[in-house]
């Protein structure tokens, strides 16, 4: 990658991570976890969700998401909700018991609104129930995620939110995981997203977000040079 398409990517990718301070375990706080190819949200959610025992636990460890364009293959046409809760389960050692698998969701909102059916289905919402949330995604999908949930969320009033991510930082992202996620396919989704960041606020499927000039104008210098595979 050359020099400047590093430093715009880098902008970028640092753009959507939010660093929001996380809610402390507790039996009305769940991890939500919104799947897609990179295995390691998966990890991250599970170590989160085992920081809370034995003493103060979060409620559960949620995971959502259907087979995707990206996952497809990588998966062989399983869900990414069932995978990524097999790593939780299996590799990192997440009670079954404490595991809600919502497998039908094919896009970020959906994830959002099948999963609150999901929990108002298991009477886990309402008074009494679930009214924290931790959203659990890749860095560079923090922001839309956390967006996309203060629109999506039926009867939002009264539930807490924030968004999380593996601690990884833009030069470290697509060297961690042994090439799944390479640059090129990563600076591709990223533009996209941004670009969906506006188009999708005008839609009202997410709250506005404020996009600083420089942060544009880098993703409009990468579609020029080609990263324009994954806009809406």
């Amino acid at each position: 990658m050359d020099t400047t398409t590093n430093t715009d990517a880098a902008l970028i990718y640092n753009y959507h991570r939010m660093h929001m301070p996380l809610f402390p375990p507790s039996p009305k706080t769940a991890l939500f976890v919104l799947c897609s190819l990179d295995l390691r949200v998966a990890r991250h959610a599970a170590r989160l969700f085992l920081s809370g025992l034995p003493t103060n636990q979060y409620s559960h460890l949620v995971f959502s998401g259907n087979v995707g364009a990206l996952t497809a293959s990588l998966f062989s046409g399983v869900p990414e909700a069932e995978i990524f809760a097999a790593i939780a389960r299996d590799e990192v050692g997440v009670p079954a018991a404490s595991i809600i698998v919502e497998p039908r969701a094919t896009n970020t909102g959906e994830n959002v609104r099948f999963t609150h059916a999901l929990l108002s289905e298991l009477g886990l919402l309402g008074e009494g129930g679930i009214g924290r949330f931790v959203l659990v995604q890749k860095p560079y999908m923090e922001r839309r995620t956390w967006a996309t949930f203060l629109r999506q969320w039926p009867g939002r009033d009264g539930v807490e939110v924030c968004v999380t991510s593996p601690p990884l930082e833009w030069d470290e992202y697509c060297e961690d995981d042994g090439g799944v996620n390479s640059w090129e396919l990563v600076v591709n989704v990223m533009v996209g997203d941004l670009v969906r960041m506006k188009e999708y606020a005008r839609r009202g499927f997410q709250v506005e977000q404020e996009v600083p000039a420089e942060v544009w104008e880098a993703a409009q210098r990468l579609i020029r040079r080609g990263f324009g595979g994954h806009l809406p």
